[in-house]
């Protein structure tokens, strides 16, 4: 009898426990919309976000016009914490918000890093008035927001990175050679350029040969000029400035080349830009923080080459 009493007590405290947990792990969830105003924005009546719920978590995201910043801070904080600011894929037409978002941000905050998740616009005429530098603008302005405001969450201004999947990949290494590019006003007086990025089977061309054709498609238009596409075929925009680079791809990736990756590394290491890549034989595209074979190992090689570089 006594022992059941005790089983009973436990289980109670356990869940009590777990709820404060639960608890902890929301409170420390904010969600905040990254403008007052967002630039050369254009409002049309009928274009309206678009969200896949699933346990009352959203999944996935497109018609995506009002960027959010989704904030996830470590419990266990410690002084100049590194930040990143995530970019979830989706071809620039949707975002894997909970796979490529959520789920890695909570990873993040796992190993000891600060995580932002970024709902960037989606490229749309009917939404912006250059649709080619929207997700640009988002991407900017989140590296911005984090590093002005670092002292706020114990977050070191010189440890902020930038990390995206598939287009959010292409997203991410944007950010990373074109962040003296001047799409907009910003009433931050610091930089946007991210201090490290982490590619994991990203869009990096916009070359025709290699390229996912839907999110060339969806962000330079049907037949773009060759000065557009060279423009965001960020290999050719990699400097001795551009941030050291993690890259992560599959060799079965079919619908994202690893030539993406590839040629990307080799405009780093041939501008001497501090770079590692993992090439793994099996996963295909979309795999998120790992499914199977040895791609289920990169968040560990992940964490390590962020150890190793001084940012955790």
């Amino acid at each position: 009898m006594k022992t059941r009493k005790t089983q009973s007590l436990r289980r109670i405290a356990l869940g009590f426990l777990l709820f404060l947990g639960i608890f902890n792990v929301s409170a420390q969830n904010q969600v905040i919309p990254l403008w007052n105003k967002i630039p050369d924005e254009i409002k049309p009546n009928d274009y309206k976000e678009k969200e896949v719920m699933k346990d009352g978590k959203m999944q996935s995201t497109s018609q995506v016009s009002v960027p959010t910043l989704s904030i996830f801070i470590p419990k266990e904080t410690k002084p100049n914490l590194a930040a990143v600011v995530i970019c979830p894929g989706g071809g620039y037409t949707h975002l894997a918000f909970d796979k490529e978002g959520t789920k890695v941000a909570e990873w993040f905050n796992s190993i000891g890093i600060a995580a932002f998740v970024l709902k960037y616009r989606m490229p749309t005429d009917l939404t912006m008035k250059n649709k080619n530098v929207g997700p640009l603008q988002d991407a900017q302005e989140a590296i911005r927001y984090v590093r002005q405001n670092a002292a706020k969450w114990n977050l070191d201004p010189n440890k902020v990175g930038i990390l995206g999947f598939s287009a959010g990949g292409h997203l991410a290494s944007t950010a990373s050679t074109h962040y003296d590019d001047k799409v907009y006003e910003s009433s931050y007086k610091v930089s946007a350029r991210p201090d490290f990025s982490m590619l994991i089977y990203p869009v990096i061309s916009m070359e025709n040969e290699i390229t996912h054709k839907g999110s060339q498609t969806n962000l330079l238009g049907n037949n773009p000029s060759k000065e557009l596409i060279d423009f965001y075929s960020n290999e050719k925009k990699v400097t001795a400035k551009t941030p050291p680079t993690f890259l992560i791809h599959a060799t079965d990736d079919t619908v994202v080349l690893p030539e993406n990756s590839i040629n990307y590394y080799l405009a780093l290491k041939k501008n001497g830009v501090s770079a590692e890549m993992h090439i793994y034989e099996k996963g295909g595209h979309g795999f998120g923080l790992g499914v199977s074979d040895t791609n289920k190992f990169w968040t560990r090689d992940c964490a390590e080459w962020l150890k190793v570089n001084g940012y955790n």
